[in-house]
């Protein structure tokens, strides 16, 4: 059994395509944001990490 391959034969589906609004880049307030979490986390595990090593030392 073979099947037509062109494309009026073929069916498009139902999954609805991004609008272009929601592909653009982000803003610039993202990217403070995403900079100002990762610093905070790593400031958090440095901290955590300094907190342990007190710990076991004294």
């Amino acid at each position: 059994m073979s099947r037509k391959t062109d494309t009026s034969a073929r069916k498009t589906g139902a999954t609805r395509r991004r609008s272009p609004q929601a592909e653009r880049a982000p803003s610039r307030f993202d990217r403070w944001l995403d900079d100002l979490v990762s610093w905070s986390v790593a400031t958090a595990l440095l901290v955590g990490g300094l907190a342990v090593l007190v710990t076991l030392v004294w």
